[in-house]
């Protein structure tokens, strides 16, 4: 399924791997193993994994600052369209890859691996390494692990097929880690981000329909001295409340003058509420960025009407 992928980067002497803005665990998994597996391989080629960096994830692993180069092969992950792309342009490069499991969005790339009933970028790259001459150890089996289990919610989420469990018993039991650890590195988190989960319970509102959201104000990050994305990080602890079953956060972030809207669902596929909103991602996992408060309030009542409508249909049906 990947020989064109194998080929261009056994073509090119300098490899570049990139990701979306906005980085989370997946995204940066995915590029930083791709990095370390094609490193191993091909040592004497010049690969870095690049973009804008969060404190949050440095226990994950150092990203690369961007060097000059030309002649260069792109690979960007966990990406569905350019605008998102970060740190990068795609004109600047020779030839370019995409590797993703978001719904398909638009063509960017020169060749393009999208897969959508995959648990993450990361699992994609499992197959990758497994069914290619690229080569794998311990350090980079972890931080697939990571990644995968991160953007599934510890397996939580139907993304999970049985071959997603297999895969992941392929890569324990050949590249061992110490799984514990793995969980320290993306769980661990200060008494500060604690006490806004406490916030988000105590304020978040709650719609007939079963909407759940928040807003969280620059002046409640403050108070709390937490990131503006921490809200955004921990939506998935919100998953089982009973009654809720669409929920968001909307976190206001001054220093990009926008709001941050991050959305989850156990039921109704909020993707598209979120494009119609000029944003994007999974069926039950999205998010846009609204720049007033009024434009992240409309994505909640559009999520309150996709919500309506699915009582409806069920009370029809």
């Amino acid at each position: 399924m990947y020989k064109e992928l194998i080929d261009k980067i056994k073509e090119f002497d300098t490899i570049v791997i990139a990701r979306h803005i906005g980085v989370d665990p997946d995204a940066l998994c995915s590029q930083l193993a791709l990095r370390d597996s094609i490193q191993l391989t091909f040592p004497e080629k010049r690969v870095f994994a690049i973009g804008t960096g969060s404190a949050k994830f440095i226990p994950i692993g150092k990203l690369d600052k961007i060097e000059k180069y030309e002649n260069a092969l792109l690979i960007v992950c966990d990406t569905p369209d350019q605008k998102r792309v970060d740190s990068v342009s795609i004109s600047d490069f020779a030839y370019s890859i995409k590797l993703d499991h978001h719904p398909f969005m638009e063509k960017f790339c020169d060749i393009e691996y999208v897969d959508d009933t995959k648990s993450s970028t990361c699992e994609m790259i499992m197959e990758l390494i497994r069914d290619s001459e690229l080569q794998c150890n311990n350090q980079i089996s972890e931080l697939l692990y990571m990644g995968l289990v991160s953007d599934s919610n510890r397996f939580l989420f139907s993304s999970c097929l049985p071959s997603t469990f297999e895969i992941v018993s392929y890569y324990l039991e050949k590249y061992p880690f110490d799984i514990s650890k793995a969980y320290e590195k993306l769980y661990l988190r200060p008494l500060n981000e604690v006490r806004l989960e406490g916030y988000i319970s105590l304020n978040m509102k709650v719609t007939p329909n079963r909407l759940g959201y928040v807003v969280i104000t620059d002046e409640v990050i403050n108070t709390l001295g937490v990131d503006s994305a921490a809200a955004g990080n921990m939506i998935n602890d919100f998953n089982y409340i009973k009654e809720v079953l669409v929920w968001a956060t909307i976190t206001e972030d001054r220093k990009n003058n926008q709001y941050r809207v991050s959305i989850r669902s156990r039921g109704p596929e909020v993707n598209l509420v979120a494009e119609k909103n000029h944003g994007g991602g999974h069926k039950y996992a999205a998010g846009v960025k609204a720049k007033t408060l009024e434009d992240a309030l409309q994505v909640m009542k559009d999520l309150d009407a996709l919500l309506e409508e699915s009582n409806r249909n069920i009370s029809e049906g």
